[in-house]
C-alpha cells in the first residue's frame, strides 16, 4: 500500500533532495578545484625545476667553452700538465656522456647525475686553468678556505670523515708552504673512504661475482663506481667511464701534490688554494651524490 504524504511533506522532501545534490555539486566542485590546484601547483614546480635546471646548464656549458678557449689560449709554459691531461680527457669524457643523454633523461635521478656531471667538468678545467695563471691574484678572505658546504653530508656518513676533512682544510693556511701538499694528504682519504663506505667490498662482490678486481681480490675502484651506479638506476657504461675519469682527475691533484711535482714555488696564492679546494669539494660532493641515490 502507497503511503500518502502531504503537500508540505513533499515539499521538504524535494527541498532535502534538492539540498543533497547542491551538496554534491558543491562538493565535487571543491574537489576539482582542489585537483585543478595541485596540477597547477605541479606544473608551476617543475616549470620552476626546469628553468632552474636549464639555467644552470648553459651557465655550466658556456664555463666550459670560456675554460676550453683558455685552456687552449695558454699553450706555452705548462707547470701541471698531468692535471691539464687530465682535465682534457675527463672533458672528452663528459662529451661522450652528454652524447648518450637520452640513456638517462627516463631515470628518475638521470638529469640531475647530467647536470652534476657537467658541473664537475667545468670546475676541472677552471682549476687547470687558475693553477696555471701567472694572473695577478683575485683578493679573497683567507677565512673562506675554512668555510665548507658539505660538512654535514660527511657527518651522516661518518664523523671521522668530517673530522679529517676538517682537518685537510685547517692545513690549508696561506702562511704554510706546504698548504696543498698536506690538504691533499688528508683529502684523499677523506675520497677514498666515501667509496669504501658507500661500496663495501663485501656487498659489491655480492652484487657481481665477476666485478672487476684488483690482485688481491678486491674490488677496483671502477667495480664500486659501477656498484653506486647501479644502485642509483643510472648505470651505463658512458656513467661509468666519466665517474671513475673524474675521481681520476681530482687523485691527479693528490699525486702531483704529494709527490711534489708542482711548479717552481711551493707556496700558493689564495686563488689557487682556494681552487684546489674548491675543486676537491665538488668532488666529494658529486661522489656523495651519486652514494646518496644508490
Amino acid at each position: 500500500m502507497v503511503r500518502k504524504i502531504s503537500m508540505s511533506q513533499f515539499r521538504s522532501k524535494v527541498r532535502q533532495a534538492q539540498n543533497k545534490q547542491k551538496q554534491a555539486i558543491a562538493k565535487y566542485n571543491r574537489e576539482v578545484k582542489q585537483h585543478n590546484q595541485k596540477i597547477k601547483h605541479a606544473v608551476n614546480k617543475y616549470n620552476s625545476e626546469v628553468r632552474k635546471y636549464n639555467t644552470r646548464v648553459r651557465a655550466n656549458r658556456q664555463k666550459i667553452s670560456s675554460e676550453l678557449r683558455r685552456m687552449q689560449s695558454n699553450s706555452t709554459t705548462i707547470n701541471y700538465q698531468a692535471i691539464r691531461t687530465s682535465a682534457i680527457s675527463l672533458n672528452a669524457q663528459y662529451e661522450h656522456l652528454d652524447s648518450r643523454e637520452s640513456e638517462f633523461l627516463d631515470a628518475e635521478n638521470g638529469a640531475r647525475f647530467l647536470d652534476l656531471s657537467e658541473q664537475e667538468n667545468a670546475n676541472s678545467l677552471e682549476t687547470s686553468n687558475i693553477l696555471e695563471s701567472e694572473d695577478s691574484p683575485a683578493k679573497i678572505d683567507s677565512s673562506l678556505l675554512l668555510k665548507t658546504e658539505i660538512g654535514n653530508i660527511l657527518e651522516s656518513m661518518s664523523p671521522d670523515l668530517n673530522n679529517r676533512w676538517k682537518g685537510a682544510l685547517f692545513s690549508l693556511s696561506p702562511s704554510n708552504p706546504d698548504a696543498a701538499r698536506h690538504f691533499c694528504t688528508s683529502a684523499r682519504e677523506v675520497f677514498i673512504q666515501i667509496l669504501d663506505i658507500n661500496a663495501p667490498d663485501s656487498l659489491v662482490i655480492n652484487s657481481d661475482r665477476n666485478c672487476e678486481k684488483t690482485e688481491r681480490g678486491e674490488p677496483t675502484r671502477r667495480a664500486k663506481i659501477k656498484y653506486l651506479l647501479h644502485k642509483a638506476g643510472i648505470l651505463s657504461s658512458a656513467a661509468v667511464d666519466f665517474v671513475d675519469e673524474d675521481v681520476k682527475n681530482v687523485l691527479s691533484l693528490f699525486r702531483v701534490f704529494n709527490d711534489g711535482t708542482h711548479g717552481s714555488s711551493s707556496k700558493f696564492s689564495i686563488e689557487k688554494l682556494m681552487a684546489i679546494k674548491t675543486r676537491v669539494e665538488s668532488g666529494i660532493s658529486y661522489l656523495s651524490s651519486i652514494s646518496t641515490h644508490a
